[in-house]
């Protein structure tokens, strides 16, 4: 594959990460993924429960969970009238990895290569 056709898949990896990656951009969103993955409750959060951990308002916790939500990252359970919220295991977020694997490869082959050391 030459640099050109490397450099156009990279691209499309950019566009399929876009939601990721605006999603997981956000110092918020991060706090309240890492609440997500640190619980040792394997049916989910419920927003109380994240407000508490995060010292955010509701609306705010529920804001933010909607744009996680919307990006594939998280997925919710309702139970009642309950919403429970937990991490979306076959998410979006192997996108991220093929990029940065894009990217690496892409660095190996036309950077590393040419005697050009990073650092």
């Amino acid at each position: 594959m030459n640099k050109q056709d490397q450099l156009n898949m990279i691209k499309e990896d950019f566009i399929n990460c876009q939601k990721v990656l605006l999603a997981i951009g956000d110092e918020t969103r991060q706090a309240i993924l890492l609440v997500l993955m640190g619980t040792d409750c394997q049916t989910g959060l419920r927003v109380g429960e994240i407000t508490e951990q995060t010292h955010l308002s509701r609306p705010a916790v529920s804001h933010h969970l909607k744009i996680l939500r919307d990006a594939g990252i998280i997925l919710m359970r309702k139970e009642g009238t309950k919403n429970f919220y937990y991490i979306n295991v076959r998410s979006e977020l192997g996108l991220l990895k093929t990029l940065v694997m894009d990217i690496d490869k892409f660095m190996q082959n036309f950077y590393l290569n040419d005697g050009i050391s990073g650092g």
